[in-house]
């Protein structure tokens, strides 16, 4: 029944983020982290992303453990900063645009509208950028956490 339980609550995040999607929110980013631009950041010469939680709920069936759901949206140009999750399992799916991903270690990737990655927990995730200049995109993401801590760390600057 666990798995049951999960699977309703991703299928319903999805369908909530896809009647969302053209919508915005200006919530702060969750466990105080900004992605707002600072001064010596990548964002200070390309616009940076907007991480927006939708959903945050304790799993009954795993204790200490936390569900997330966040969309995150990238502005034509937009990229990311350089960003851990901390011990989180990490779904993204790209629900609009075309996002280049990359975690380090690894190659370089580039997601499409309808197809997604796994970020293992501990990831560095090095890299994540709109490919348009002109278009935005956006990813939901899902994540598994332990309970209380930060959903996003981005690196010093």
């Amino acid at each position: 029944m666990k798995h049951a339980t999960i699977a309703g609550v991703v299928l319903a995040v999805v369908t909530l983020a896809g009647a969302t999607a053209c919508g915005s929110s200006d919530r702060p980013a969750a466990g105080g982290t900004s992605t707002a631009p600072t001064a010596g950041s990548v964002a200070a010469t390309r616009p940076t992303d907007k991480f927006t939680p939708l959903l945050q709920q304790a799993l009954p069936d795993v204790p200490g453990k936390t569900f997330t759901s966040a969309v995150v949206d990238f502005p034509p140009d937009g990229k990311g900063v350089p960003h851990r999750h901390g011990a989180a399992f990490i779904y993204a799916y790209v629900i609009e645009g075309v996002i280049r991903s990359q975690l380090e270690g690894q190659p370089m990737q580039t997601y499409h509208q309808g197809q997604g990655w796994v970020e293992p927990p501990g990831s560095h995730h090095v890299l994540a950028e709109n490919t348009s200049a002109t278009q935005p995109a956006k990813l939901l993401t899902v994540s598994v956490s332990d309970t209380g801590d930060p959903l996003k760390t981005d690196d010093p600057h």
